[in-house]
């Protein structure tokens, strides 16, 4: 979400018309991403800064690239090249490499060094002596253990918990870093038998993991070759439920279970309700896997200490009835009408324009409206009241006056009339899922019928709120499964790659500093950390020249 999530916005909004560039997963998970989001957020408010249709049209932009494809640029960025490359952070994530006149621009945002489970390790490190780097300092302060030990001591919280009778949750992404604890957990629970339910509930949870199935060429080299030698897709998740919905949490009632639910923050989603029913249970557990932005309610979960008491809003969405419905439906009909006035307006004038220079040219027969008028009326129906009458005023180029008609002229070969054999296609009577119009046409109609349905959904419906306090008895654990490189290896990284110029964006000021000053005394760097909305020139040194060379031949 931190690198599409206003996408749909800026198109929308802030006029942005410029093509968009994504790897296949990027583009199908962050489609299914965005619709997540939007959905979540309309259901327990009146979201209105950008619709469905919204971010269906900025996806419409999307230019999809595979890795290491070299992508010439046209139009304003004649020159330009750019290449996707491994992240290994998010499934498709990328590390973009910009070249133009001979030089490299790297930008490296939320990359991973280390092989996981679904995704290989940034190729980060085969860059040599790029003219810039751009990277982040997110992680600077942070240094991680060893990844076997955090596995361990994951699992180990989840089924301490669970013998006790308590269930977990955990706060997740919609299609991002979840896939990595999907694939841990399903394969724990198939290894020891474990019979505890594990439930990954978003909108988009069932169209999520069928086009994650879909992918297995752009995870890691194991899930490869496995499903090369035995045709065996780790994302055939044996042990995990996907469900859109809670009623089927609401059936087990308070037995143990384990529930990835969307959204990470807990400001809305799945997550917050559940979050909200099980705080008050001190043998539950909510497991943060990822550090909460700042202003979330995760964040202030995750203080220490964590709070003992909340204030949170409960909302949801009901349909309208009686008088909030009639009132409802007479505004959508007024709205209908003037826009439909204001059509017929616009078309009218169009029509007044486009026959202007004709009549203009013709010197048509003039009447005189009003006299006309009086005469009929006063004639036929003893009163003045008007009655409005438009002429018809053939141009100059037409032959005769006639109504407009289009003769389809049949084709014809050595057998006889060509036909078309779509009009001896039979019909299908119900909407097929791949011919669904509307919200969901990026997904070339691979989504389930439960998130379409929410997705179509056009029952007018309000928002109902009450804010109450919810007592957090239940433990509050974080552990790290961000999937980014901790401060060490990025420090190692960098060196590695040794960049004529440094970029630093996009984290704390204390940790920005932090790396700043170390690889400005450590690495002789060219070092920058601007500010937001700060503008920094890192114009090559180098002078780079076109030059035609002609070859004369001498007779």
């Amino acid at each position: 979400m931190m690198h599409l999530g206003a996408l749909p916005y800026a198109m929308k909004h802030l006029g942005l018309s410029a093509p968009v560039y994504a790897t296949e997963p990027v583009f199908r998970l962050g489609l299914l991403t965005m619709y997540d989001h939007f959905l979540s957020r309309w259901q327990v408010s009146d979201f209105d800064l950008f619709t469905l249709d919204d971010v269906d049209a900025a996806f419409q932009n999307v230019v999809r690239l595979k890795y290491s494809q070299n992508y010439l640029l046209n139009d304003k960025g004649e020159g330009v090249v750019i290449a996707p490359h491994v992240a290994g952070h998010l499934l498709g994530g990328t590390v973009w490499k910009i070249t133009k006149d001979g030089e490299d621009v790297v930008y490296a945002v939320d990359f991973n060094h280390r092989k996981e489970r679904h995704l290989n390790g940034t190729v980060l490190g085969s860059f040599v002596r790029p003219a810039v780097l751009i990277t982040d300092a997110y992680n600077a302060l942070n240094n991680q253990g060893y990844r076997k030990k955090q596995d361990q001591d994951f699992i180990e919280s989840l089924i301490k918990v669970l013998a006790t009778g308590g269930s977990v949750l955990l706060p997740v992404d919609t299609a991002g870093r979840v896939l990595e604890l999907l694939l841990l957990l399903d394969m724990y629970w198939d290894e020891r038998r474990l019979q505890y339910p594990i439930y990954f509930l978003t909108n988009v949870s069932t169209s999520t993991v069928d086009y994650v199935k879909s992918f297995l060429e752009w995870m890691g080299d194991q899930i490869a070759k496995s499903f090369e030698s035995s045709r065996a897709n780790a994302f055939l998740l044996k042990k995990v439920t996907l469900i859109i919905n809670k009623e089927e949490l609401e059936k087990l009632g308070d037995a143990p279970k384990v529930v990835l639910a969307s959204m990470a923050s807990l400001e809305v989603g799945f997550s917050h309700d559940i979050f909200v029913e099980m705080a008050n249970e001190a043998r539950n557990l909510v497991l943060f896997t990822e550090k909460g932005q700042f202003g979330t309610l995760a964040r202030m979960l995750q203080v220490d200490p964590p709070p003992k008491a909340l204030k949170v809003t409960m909302s949801k969405r009901i349909p309208l009835v009686g008088n909030e419905l009639k009132a409802y439906e007479e505004e959508q009909e007024r709205i209908k009408k003037e826009k439909s006035l204001k059509a017929s307006l616009v078309k009218e004038e169009e029509l007044k324009a486009s026959h202007g220079s004709n009549t203009k040219a013709s010197e048509p027969m003039v009447i005189d409206a009003s006299s006309s008028r009086k005469s009929v009326n006063a004639s036929h129906f003893g009163g003045n009241n008007d009655i409005l009458i438009d002429g018809f005023v053939p141009p100059l180029t037409s032959v005769a006056p006639m109504f407009p008609f289009f003769e389809n002229t049949a084709e014809w070969d050595d057998f006889g009339e060509v036909i078309n054999p779509d009009d001896y296609m039979m019909k299908q009577e119900e909407m097929d899922n791949t011919l669904m119009l509307g919200p969901g046409d990026g997904l070339d109609g691979r989504i389930d019928d439960g998130s379409a349905r929410l997705l179509l959904d056009s029952t007018p419906s309000k928002v109902i709120s009450n804010e109450m306090t919810v007592q957090v008895k239940c433990s509050l654990v974080y552990m790290d499964f961000e999937g980014r490189s901790d401060g060490r290896s990025v420090k190692s990284i960098i060196a590695h790659v040794a960049p004529l110029k440094l970029i630093l964006v996009h984290g704390s000021a204390e940790a920005t500093e932090h790396l700043k000053m170390h690889c400005a005394k450590n690495l002789d760097l060219h070092v920058y950390a601007p500010q937001i909305e700060e503008t920094i020139d890192v114009t090559s040194d180098l002078c780079a020249y076109k030059v035609s060379i002609l070859t004369t031949h001498s007779l």
